[in-house]
């Protein structure tokens, strides 16, 4: 008798293989596979989850064939889902950015500016506060601080949410969240990371506000 392969029901009526016991050899994947969906249909789960890691990309087709779709992808593989039970929700991949800027402000009342050494669509210089996206597991107010750091060598201390602006049609088709956040300048002297960054300085914030050719994204 063929063993199905390892897997755990989740709370949603779904079961997920077990990424770390699948069988290495395609034949066995196939036939244990099948034994799988057999006793998943037979005990009512609705979605069938599997995660694929690049390693054993031999067992994508194999998985496709049996009515697996795509649900998402990154660099260790993928994950493909089957629908078990016609109209079942798979809920859908991470839709959104998450990005921060820096409003810094030192005690001459001048406001920490940076232009991106790389534009989209190579508009024009222009000036915007130093910011961009957050990194996987990193809270808003970690990441804010780092990105002023890496881009202007300033080191600043977190004081407040300012606002922020949801923006759809970004990369990838996604959407993206911007936060704008407040902090106090602990350091004066600049630093520019010039990988990123052809442009950093301290401007009295009067200019700021008056100067059109300033974004705060």
């Amino acid at each position: 008798m063929v063993s199905p392969l390892a897997a755990t029901p989740n709370p949603f009526r779904g079961v997920v293989v077990n990424t770390a016991e699948l069988p290495i050899d395609p034949d066995e994947f196939a036939t244990r596979l099948d034994a799988s969906i057999a006793e998943w249909r037979d005990a009512g789960y609705e979605v069938g989850w599997v995660d694929i890691p690049i390693g054993l990309a031999s067992h994508v087709p194999i998985a496709v064939q049996r009515g697996f779709g795509y649900h998402h992808a990154d660099g260790d593989g993928i994950t493909a889902t089957l629908t078990l039970v016609p109209g079942s929700f798979i809920p859908s991949y991470a839709t959104h950015y998450v990005g921060a800027g820096g409003v810094v402000v030192n005690d001459r009342n001048e406001l920490l500016v940076v232009c991106e050494r790389y534009r989209i669509d190579n508009r024009p210089p222009f000036y915007k506060l130093p910011g961009g996206a957050l990194e996987p597991g990193e809270n808003i107010v970690d990441s804010i601080v780092r990105e002023v750091l890496e881009e202007t060598g300033i080191e600043a201390e977190f004081q407040a949410l300012a606002c922020f602006r949801h923006w759809h049609g970004y990369r990838y088709g996604k959407s993206d969240i911007y936060f704008v956040c407040r902090l106090k300048a602990l350091t004066q002297q600049i630093k520019m990371g010039e990988t990123e960054i052809e442009e950093c300085l301290w401007m009295p914030v009067n200019d700021f506000m008056a100067d059109d050719d300033i974004s705060p994204f």
